[in-house]
């Protein structure tokens, strides 16, 4: 009595078929792997920006780990599940086996998580954003109303907290002295100059500015204050990160020097540029 065969070996189409599904999958698992370990790192990023931005960082960002370790795992059990699936439709190939339903749960089920990842991470990147902003204004806010506790008047030398780094600080002055038509005689990296020599110290430069303009009166009234001129607007960096903007009392330097008082303005200018640079 001759048997039937219950069914037919797979042609070499299904096999390269199967296949390319294989390392389809295989590419979107690398890509859930790689895509969690930039997502891992990203709590990592906020803290150095932070860092950069001399605000303390109150948050650990560790939900952005989490996530992607979630992404880095699934990106395991897609390529663990699909070379499983690609080995058992082999089989089935193999063997000829006609009862093999290809489901299609896997892909639904790797869009839905990665669909409630995508709505989990937009929340929380909105939440780390507002909380930024909101420590960000607060942080401002508490500078500015410290500024005029910090304010500090000693020895004729005005000194005030700046809300940017040194360099940022140097770089708006330099811009509105150029705004205003002052010339900007020299700038001092005194911290600089201290590192060619082998020396350390916190980021301090020197703005020797001014214009002949308003300092000849000043001169003609009264020859001392040359001395004091040009302006000077010095802008450092404290062991604690914080930055500070300090230039000699407008004030100081009229008693300093009996100046006329309708003279005064124009070296009152000075405290309007500091005051511009730091905020």
């Amino acid at each position: 009595m001759d048997s039937s065969p219950t069914g037919h070996k797979a042609a070499v189409a299904d096999y390269l078929a199967a296949e390319r599904t294989l390392l389809a999958w295989v590419r979107t698992g690398l890509a859930l792997m790689g895509f969690g370990f930039v997502v891992a790192r990203f709590g990592l990023f906020l803290q150095q920006l932070a860092a950069i931005q001399h605000t303390p960082a109150q948050q650990s960002y560790g939900l952005s780990l989490w996530f992607g370790t979630a992404l880095i795992a699934a990106g395991v059990v897609v390529t663990l599940a699909s070379a499983l699936r690609h080995i058992r439709m082999v089989y089935e190939f193999d063997h000829g086996s006609d009862d093999s339903v290809h489901s299609v749960i896997q892909a639904v089920a790797i869009a839905v998580f990665l669909g409630l990842v995508g709505i989990a991470m937009a929340i929380y990147l909105l939440s780390v954003r507002n909380s930024t902003n909101s420590h960000s204004e607060i942080t401002q806010e508490v500078i500015m109303a410290t500024a005029a506790n910090t304010t500090k008047v000693n020895n004729g030398i005005v000194t005030l907290p700046s809300l940017h780094s040194v360099d940022e600080t140097v770089q708006k002055l330099t811009a509105i002295l150029e705004s205003k038509g002052v010339t900007l005689f020299a700038l001092v990296d005194h911290s600089g100059e201290a590192e060619k020599v082998g020396l350390k110290m916190p980021n301090t430069k020197l703005l020797i500015f001014g214009s002949p303009k308003a300092g000849t009166p000043l001169m003609l009234a009264a020859p001392s204050i040359a001395i004091d001129l040009p302006l000077k607007i010095l802008v450092s960096e404290d062991t604690q990160g914080m930055v500070w903007i300090s230039y000699n009392n407008p004030e100081y330097l009229q008693q300093r020097h009996g100046l006329p008082p309708n003279l005064l303005s124009n070296i009152a200018v000075v405290g309007a540029l500091a005051s511009a640079a730091a905020q």
